[in-house]
Formats: C-alpha cells, sequence, structure tokens
C-alpha cells in the first residue's frame, strides 16, 4: 500500500439536491485539505448507514457534457442521478472527481468526440490523439474516504479498475454492485467499448439491439 499522506476536512455544507425528474434530498457537501493531486474534487455525504453497515460508494468521474447538459453520447448523466438516490436510500458516499473525460480534460474529450465521429472508438480516439485510454488516479479518493472515517465499502460501479486501484490503496472493497444500463442509439458504442476493452461489467448482449447515429 503507497504511503500517502492524510487528508482533512476542510468545510461541511448543507445544499438541498434537486433533479429535473422531481427526485430531491439533502446531501452534505465535503471539501478537504492535503489531496495529493491538488484538484477541488467533493464528497457528496448521503443518507444514513445502519450502525455497522458497509457503507454504499461510488467515485463518479465530472462529465460536464453528461452531468450538466444531459448528453446522450454517454451514461455520465443518468449513472450520477442513479448513484444519488442509491446511497441516500442506504446512506453512504459520492465522490465527484474532476476528472473530465476519464482523466485527459474538456478539450481534449471533445476533440476524441470528433474522432469517434469518424469511426474510432472511445480508447482509440484518446490513443490517437496520444493521450492514455484512462489516466484516472485515485489516490485523491482514497484519502478522502480516510478523512470521512471510511476504509471499508461497497463500490457501486462497472468498473473494475475502480476496485483495484482501491484495493491498491488499502480501501476495502467488500463488494462491488453494478450501476443502471442506460443506452441511446448515441451512446451504445461508447458502452460496446467500455465492455469490450476494460472489462465494464455490462450486459454485452443487450448492447447489440441499437444502431449506432
Amino acid at each position: 500500500m503507497p504511503d500517502t499522506p492524510a487528508a482533512t476536512p476542510r468545510a461541511r455544507v448543507r445544499v438541498p439536491l434537486r433533479f429535473h425528474d422531481g427526485y430531491s434530498v439533502d446531501a452534505e457537501l465535503v471539501t478537504f485539505h492535503g489531496l495529493t493531486d491538488s484538484l477541488e474534487h467533493v464528497a457528496v455525504v448521503l443518507g444514513d448507514p445502519a450502525p455497522g453497515a458497509t457503507p454504499l460508494v461510488r467515485l463518479h468521474s465530472e462529465c460536464l457534457t453528461g452531468d450538466a447538459f444531459g448528453s446522450a453520447r454517454c451514461d455520465c448523466g443518468p449513472q450520477l442521478r442513479e448513484a444519488v438516490e442509491r446511497i441516500a436510500a442506504t446512506g453512504g458516499v459520492l465522490l465527484y472527481l474532476r476528472q473530465e473525460g476519464r482523466g485527459i480534460g474538456l478539450y481534449n474529450k471533445l476533440d476524441a468526440y470528433a474522432l469517434q465521429d469518424q469511426g474510432l472508438d472511445t480508447y482509440a480516439a484518446n490513443a490517437a490523439l496520444g493521450l492514455p485510454e484512462d489516466d484516472r488516479d485515485y489516490t485523491a479518493a482514497a484519502q478522502m474516504l480516510r478523512a470521512l472515517g471510511i476504509t471499508s465499502l461497497d463500490l457501486l460501479s462497472n468498473n473494475p479498475d475502480k476496485a483495484e486501484q482501491l484495493r491498491g490503496l488499502g480501501i476495502d472493497v467488500h463488494d462491488r454492485v453494478p450501476t443502471g444500463v442506460f443506452t441511446t442509439p448515441h451512446n451504445v458504442r461508447y458502452l460496446r467499448a467500455k465492455v469490450l476493452q476494460t472489462q465494464h461489467t455490462l450486459p454485452l448482449a443487450s448492447l447489440t439491439g441499437l444502431s449506432a447515429v
């Protein structure tokens, strides 16, 4: 396990969350001092776990196009909405991580979209730009969890790399809980690539009936 410096909570503030479909919930947003990457990641604390219960946690990478604008080219917005409700129901934390475009940034992500429009999948497009397929590092996430007193969790994710990285950073991932499957004609090639290239736990058969637009 890497010898990572400890982070500490910086501020806590109550924020009522309201979604376009009418769902609402109150959350506590926590900011931090001492994160190794110096980015402004935020923990969204939701619900009230039962004594001794394993908290449900999601590491959600920022996606301006999906989270804020409702882009149908990915499944990020629906995953964020689902995660907030599921975590609030059992108690846990959503870590909102400033890792746009799997860590390559917004402008590079949009450049990769242009290459995807020419036929490349999401990973090949990154490679064609001379960028990593996935440049995310979850050291700061592990710091945030420890600062919140969480060292054992159930991880809400289809991505095995998130669980592997957290375990390597000394966090006990008890179970990896899959998210829903949010397909559109615009994101089906993207979702298939995640299954075939990085072994995301999505049902491949359900991703064959839609035609990419």
